[in-house]
């Protein structure tokens, strides 16, 4: 049983801040890791869209953006 740390179900859109890397967290060890694989594994097969983003992406401005980006490409024909 899991959670996004942000999540808009409406969008299929969610949000995962990734810091414990960096302190030395759970991110960073081989359970961590792989339990963090599992769950977006799980996510993106349900066709959910998962943005993995670090603390300093957030605070600099660029994980908002990539957020917004992908809030306007909700129901649109763009694919890749």
């Amino acid at each position: 049983d899991w959670r996004f740390d942000l999540a808009w179900p409406a969008l299929m859109l969610a949000v995962e801040v990734d810091g414990g890397g960096f302190v030395g967290g759970r991110h960073g060890r081989g359970t961590g890791i792989e339990d963090d694989c599992v769950k977006l594994s799980t996510a993106v097969s349900l066709g959910w869209r998962v943005l993995r983003v670090t603390p300093r992406q957030v605070r600099d401005g660029r994980a908002l953006a990539w957020i917004e980006r992908a809030m306007q490409w909700h129901g649109s024909s763009w694919h890749w």
